[in-house]
């Protein structure tokens, strides 16, 4: 199932019911309004959305209309808590002293939609991205296991933390705002992809059409779901509605013959990217994200098809 919400002028907005190949939409009328709701009340409402999306695909729908991701806000525009695993930029992954995954306490205002522009101001110096995964989830009890966690996930979606390298790591300064893909899907529609807590899919990031990186997001991502919400709830229960990223993706080096470094699968950040040049060459050659510049963030599933839709971004100019 393929979730998403539309703008209706209101802080909320529609949710919509989207096809399986994102050619169309219908509206959840009478089910839910919001997709609060429907994680407030899984169980419920999840079935009946179910049965509208299925006949969605099977052409069964009287008042279907063509999806345009255009229109979408994030597809939870409003979440209780954006928390996401902390930020990395040496390459490796963070991890407490327990050993366990860091988690960063997000801000959750505002959450963009896939279109919305990134703006940089003069306190946005060194403006870079962050693609990555997030999940929706529905109650999570405190001193739930990994496995016990996993099942609260409810839907999973792509996310750009716009990231302001010149700030304190992990600040709420350094993440001024996360933008998400159009549509949220079920783990299901993954299919065989998603395993233990990961999807085993490629993140194609692109900058204004420029193949940045097309990492594994099951392999580059350090911690899975499971144990980044069992971190969560290991002290304190979990509400419904929360959102939690799995933090940029860690493309390992490889080495070749003579010894130089590789990153065949390049980045799902710039300065990831600046870190690898510094290696190599002990410059950086790659600059941080300039006003005009288009960002693209998008994985296919085995069917060839965008999984949640792309997100696809343009730094603007903005004046505080």
């Amino acid at each position: 199932m393929k979730l998403a919400t539309y703008k209706d002028g209101s802080r909320d907005g529609q949710l919509i019911v989207v096809s399986r190949d994102l050619g169309l939409a219908h509206y959840a009328t009478g089910i839910a309004s919001r997709l609060q709701q429907v994680l407030d009340d899984w169980g419920f409402m999840a079935p009946q959305l179910q049965d509208v999306y299925d006949r969605l695909n099977a052409g069964q729908t009287r008042h279907a209309f063509p999806f345009d991701a255009r229109q979408c806000m994030a597809p939870l525009p409003r979440a209780y808590q954006w928390v996401r695993a902390g930020a990395c930029r040496s390459l490796s992954a963070k991890s407490d002293a327990s050993g366990g995954p860091t988690l960063a306490q997000a801000g959750s205002n505002p959450l963009l939609g896939t279109h919305d522009p990134m703006p940089m101001t003069s306190s946005t110096l060194d403006l870079d991205f962050e693609a990555s995964l997030a999940v929706a989830v529905g109650d999570i009890p405190r001193g739930s296991s990994p496995e016990q966690a996993l099942e609260a996930v409810r839907l999973v979606m792509l996310t750009n933390d716009m990231a302001v390298r010149a700030a304190p790591e992990n600040s709420l300064q350094a993440y001024p705002a996360t933008a998400f893909s159009p549509v949220a899907c079920t783990t299901d529609e993954l299919g065989e992809a998603w395993q233990k807590g990961r999807v085993q899919l490629a993140l194609h990031t692109t900058i204004n059409g420029r193949k940045l990186g097309m990492c594994d997001a099951g392999a580059d991502m350090p911690w899975h779901f499971g144990q980044l919400l069992a971190q969560l709830a290991s002290v304190r229960a979990v509400a419904a509605g929360s959102l939690v990223g799995g933090g940029p993706l860690l493309t390992p080096s490889t080495t070749d013959a003579k010894g130089r470094n590789d990153w065949p699968k390049g980045f799902a950040c710039l300065a990831d990217k600046r870190q690898a040049e510094m290696a190599q060459s002990s410059q950086a050659h790659t600059d941080f994200l300039q006003v005009g510049d288009t960002l693209r963030i998008d994985m296919k599933g085995r069917d060839g098809l965008s999984v949640c839709g792309a997100i696809e971004q343009t730094v603007v100019a903005s004046v505080l």
